[in-house]
């Protein structure tokens, strides 16, 4: 199978100096734009490029996950960029996410759209690549445009209002464009998806496809995010008086894509996983050592690691959120772990729990390349914060390739492919909205035809864990939001999901750890440790507006509230 390429090439040094975010010269001066969409080759690296904005999270905000900024992790640089939006020191003047350079990959689609339009190929239409090539061409339109409803969607998730160009802007144009209001991107992200998902626009699969190429956009993408857009529309912060048409019609964008039959759950790990049935969308990328110098327990880092401090470790409050294999709640209080399983052992309490906490958290007791990991005090992999110890006590498993290997005579280098959308999100997206739109978990009928606990349980019993049976609507919503944050802990989940559901003040204050000492050789006692005590305000739902834009462009105020 060829894998898609996002090269990169063609962003050269104007994009960099360029006045207005909205505004650049996406050839860089090295052709021409009639040279460009002379030639196939490279009118398919101008969509490339379109592609290579495609957001990700492997440690984009200062090497920190996203995740670092809330409650599900800690950075172990206390300095670190990250850290901002926990200690309240970010601000329309210090913004630590890069967001608004998706308005470069809006520019590059729309010069795409409006170029490919023009294009004509049938001078070569005697090559005998020609036919594939009008295979491919067919799409590309598509595909762009997508991506660019998809960049829609990250900023007004972030942002809320944003500005939407829609054709390549002047710098004047630029400068002066309003915002268009939440509501309104979000109907024209679902226009576009239902337009590029009908009458044969889009592939359901590019296998067969010339090439077989993995990472491009499907039909199944584009059902996806008219799913994503319409949850968020109908979750709380959008939606304040939880308007029930708005949840209804996200559960029936979320039913069209089940109905599709084009994925299924797969019980094995997703990530890094090209060929799992359960992928709908995924980033490509090289082959890379840094995500594993940056989080492997330091031991394994052979001694290369010069940032000790620069990985990202799951926190107690994550732990606690994992059931144990028969579905039982563990919580480690401040007078030890209680929980209600009689199998439940306190001195071994990682063991037979959820299986998705082995695939997400080192532990005390994990194994880990041939070894256990060890973070009692005292222990192999105890040690101070700056030396490259754990400060909750938890190391980070989700999205490590365990086979990476710094030994400098036989070192081992890995491809980290980002998930961007699973089935699984699919399914959780319709439990949620079929609670929230009828009360019951158990509800169907002749439009809706699957019950939200039907959908939540299809993600457990994948999962390895029993089905969840309680009845009452504010009792399913707790497990399924459980469920969410288990099932995509370090996929870029739970920062959104505290603020479309309005929880941050509840969730983003104390973060803790856990300390462990051992007696003899085979006695532990388990200790919760408040590790932090974070900042939350209201304010923090959206993101400010870079003042920088504002300086630009007035027309983009007013600012998001409270910034």
């Amino acid at each position: 199978m060829k894998n898609i390429k996002l090269f990169t090439a063609l962003l050269g040094a104007t994009v960099l100096v360029s006045c207005n975010y909205l505004d650049f010269d996406e050839t860089s001066g090295l052709y021409t734009h009639d040279d460009i969409y002379k030639y196939f080759g490279e009118t398919k690296q101008m969509l490339t490029n379109v592609y290579s904005y495609m957001p990700q999270d492997l440690g984009t905000i200062g090497g920190a996950m996203r995740d670092c900024a809330s409650d599900d992790a800690e950075y172990g640089n206390t300095g670190g960029t990250v850290q901002i939006f926990n200690n309240g020191n970010w601000s329309a003047l210090t913004t630590a996410d890069t967001a608004w350079d998706l308005y470069y990959g809006i520019r590059a689609a729309n010069e795409f759209i409006a170029s490919i339009a023009e294009v004509d190929f049938s001078r070569y239409e005697n090559d005998t690549s020609y036919q594939n090539w009008m295979r491919q061409l067919r799409y590309f339109p598509y595909e762009a445009r997508i991506l660019r409803a998809y960049y829609f969607f990250e900023l007004a998730k972030r942002y809320g209002d944003i500005a939407m160009p829609l054709k390549m802007l002047t710098t004047d144009e630029a400068n002066s464009i309003g915002k268009t209001a939440f509501d309104d991107v979000i109907e024209f992200i679902v226009s576009e998806c239902d337009e590029c998902a009908g009458d044969g626009n889009l592939p359901d699969t590019y296998i067969g496809e010339p090439n077989n190429e993995t990472g491009r956009i499907t039909r199944g993408f584009a059902l996806a995010l008219k799913s994503k857009a319409l949850l968020y529309a109908a979750s709380e912060l959008h939606n304040p008086t939880m308007d029930v048409e708005r949840w209804k019609r996200s559960a029936k964008a979320a039913l069209d894509l089940i109905e599709t039959n084009l994925y299924q759950l797969d019980p094995q790990d997703k990530c890094n996983n090209v060929t799992s049935k359960e992928n709908v969308l995924i980033r490509m990328n090289n082959d890379s050592q840094t995500f594993e110098l940056n989080n492997f327990p330091i031991r394994f880092t052979e001694g290369t690691r010069t940032n000790t401090a620069s990985a990202t470790f799951p926190t107690q409050n994550l732990v606690d959120a994992f059931q144990t294999i028969n579905g039982y709640p563990v919580t480690l209080a401040d007078n030890g772990w209680v929980c209600e399983d009689p199998e439940f052992n306190p001195q071994r309490p990682y063991a037979n729990r959820d299986p998705r906490f082995a695939r997400t958290v080192l532990a005390n007791g994990s194994s880990f390349k041939g070894s256990t990991i060890e973070t009692f005090i005292g222990g192999n992999d105890y040690a101070a914060v700056s030396a490259g110890g754990s400060p909750t006590g938890y190391f980070l498993r989700k999205y490590i390739q365990e086979s990476t290997d710094f030994d400098p005579d036989l070192p081992v280098t890995n491809k980290h492919h980002w998930v961007i959308y699973r089935y699984a999100e699919t399914l959780l997206t319709y439990a949620e909205s079929m609670i929230e739109a009828f009360g019951n978990p158990d509800y169907t009928d002749a439009t809706y035809k699957y019950s939200a606990a039907w959908a939540l349980n299809q993600v457990r019993t994948n999962a390895g864990m029993p089905e969840v049976t309680v009845t009452g609507k504010e009792a399913f919503i707790e497990a399924l939001r459980n469920e969410w944050r288990v099932e995509f802990a370090f996929e870029d989940h739970r920062f959104w999901d505290i603020r479309r559901w309005k929880i941050g003040d509840a969730t983003q204050r104390d973060i803790y750890g856990v300390s462990i000492t051992r007696s003899g050789t085979d006695e532990y006692t388990f200790q919760r440790a408040l590790y932090e005590t974070r900042t939350w305000n209201e304010r923090m739902y959206l993101y400010p507006i870079p003042q920088s834009e504002l300086f630009k462009n007035t027309n983009l105020n007013p600012q998001n509230t409270g910034w």
